[in-house]
């Protein structure tokens, strides 16, 4: 029997409860929060499948102590995600939301010089703050504007650096260099607000920090504080650190872009999640290992 909770809004947290005493399996969103509370009350559970690649939604730790697999839906939305920081990069740098919502308005009076001046791309330096399958698909997509890579992460890259000349540095190193900023940590208690004020007083003026990752791994206060100092230029988010909650202050700021957790929101893309989120769920009711799976000392 396949118990399906039949809505486009996020599971009540009272009704995931009340759903699971008796389930065998859980395919779950980024959005429900799988923790002690409701692993026990799931006395029969075998899986828990997250229609996700991060997973700090989830206690897998503790899963792992009551015998729980843990599954996840990496690589297949790495190039939607990779667009998609392009997007907001793009969209920060010229301006774009700005010059849109000048026209709905009726605001625009006709062509001048210095109306709406953004950053040039060309030649500029690309940040990636987390060089992993999205991270170095990021960088990838630099190169048709000829620009230089740094990036930050705790494992060397060896494609980017034998491909694109890429160089690794530290992450205070990364923020006072970079003229483009694009995050991409998972988040784990290392890296929330591992971008933090004392990080954000290196940017260049000129900078634009772009975060398709997880929100808390910024600090949002601190962020605030630097756009409102005009001492970056711009910020695009898709992620923030209190989820669907949004700080009320970035509504009231031109010169961020906000997106509604939107990266991996192609129609190709969601398909194929759904589809492996499916698969590694049926894969350990079966008795079969799962392809992707996250904890995997509960099966050794």
């Amino acid at each position: 029997m396949v118990n399906v909770y039949n809505s486009d809004e996020a599971i009540p947290r009272e009704v995931l409860l009340s759903r699971i005493s008796d389930i065998d399996g859980l395919l779950c969103l980024l959005s429900d929060t799988i923790d002690q509370k409701v692993l026990d009350k799931a006395s029969h559970l075998k899986v828990v499948s997250n229609f996700a690649v991060g997973y700090d939604n989830i206690d897998v730790a503790y899963a792992t102590t009551k015998g729980i697999v843990v599954t996840n839906t990496p690589g297949v939305l790495t190039n939607a995600t990779a667009d998609f920081s392009w997007t907001l990069l793009l969209a920060v740098s010229r301006r774009i939301i700005e010059g849109d919502r000048k026209c709905r308005d009726k605001q625009f009076k006709g062509w001048g010089p210095m109306m709406l001046l953004g950053q040039d791309i060309v030649g500029k330096i690309l940040g990636i703050v987390g060089a992993g399958r999205i991270g170095t698909a990021v960088a990838q997509r630099s190169q048709g504007w000829g620009m230089k890579i740094v990036y930050f992460d705790e494992k060397r890259n060896n494609y980017l650096e034998k491909q694109f000349r890429a160089k690794r540095v530290s992450l205070n190193k990364l923020f006072e260099l970079s003229d483009f900023i694009s995050v991409h940590l998972p988040l784990t208690p290392q890296t929330t607000h591992m971008i933090d004020g004392a990080v954000l007083n290196r940017l260049k003026p000129s900078a634009i920090l772009i975060n398709t990752a997880r929100g808390s791994i910024i600090d949002e206060i601190a962020l605030l504080k630097a756009l409102k100092q005009n001492r970056l230029a711009g910020a695009g988010l898709d992620v923030f650190e209190k989820e669907p909650q949004i700080h009320k202050d970035f509504l009231k700021l031109d010169n961020v872009v906000l997106a509604p957790h939107i990266a991996s929101a192609t129609h190709e893309t969601r398909s194929k999640m759904a589809m492996m989120a499916a698969e590694n769920l049926l894969s350990v009711l079966n008795g079969s290992k799962p392809k992707y799976l996250v904890n995997k000392e509960v099966l050794s």
